[in-house]
């Protein structure tokens, strides 16, 4: 998924954008039916979120190896509260990604500030910082501490932005 970067930033704004604006979302390098999926699952979410829900999942099953709909999936179900539903979701992506990175399950052994700027790494990282939001909006503030732990050993320059999360945690505390 070369195009993670952009795709952070445009799923981090077409939900607070009015829907004339959110017209195509920039998912990347993705197969034609993949990305059509996608771009009214976006177009849905604002009216009906759970065609938005249906059409991320049609985009998964059609391809479970693309990683742009478990993005879309985890943060809609975050942005509407269903937490555990958001992170059984990013818990598969980052399974995924994880995967087509090469790296073990294991997160300690991933490589130190490898692979941050693109691809699944990068994408393995800013789920992990997701599922560390997510766990702190759980009321999960130890399993939250101890992906941000992780965070600042493999990413210690926070390129995929998980210090704004370690921020909350500490106003939390």
């Amino acid at each position: 998924m070369a195009g993670i970067v952009g795709l952070e930033v445009a799923m981090g704004t077409w939900m607070e954008m009015p829907l004339a604006d959110a017209e195509r979302v920039n998912f990347g390098a993705l197969a034609p039916e993949i990305d059509e999926l996608l771009q009214q699952g976006v177009a849905a979410y604002r009216r009906d979120r759970a065609t938005a829900d249906k059409l991320f999942r049609q985009a998964l099953t059609q391809n479970p190896s693309e990683l742009a709909p478990y993005y879309c999936l985890y943060k809609i179900h975050t942005y509407m509260g269903s937490l555990d539903v958001a992170a059984d979701i990013a818990a598969e992506g980052l399974r995924e990604a994880v995967k087509q990175a090469g790296w073990p399950e294991d997160p300690s052994g991933w490589p130190i500030g490898a692979q941050t700027h693109e691809g699944p790494g990068r994408f393995a990282l800013y789920t992990l910082k997701a599922l560390s939001f997510i766990e702190l909006r759980r009321g999960n503030e130890e399993a939250a501490r101890r992906y941000l732990d992780l965070l600042s050993q493999k990413d210690p320059n926070g390129s995929v932005g998980w210090t704004v999360v370690e921020e909350l945690a500490d106003g939390i505390a």
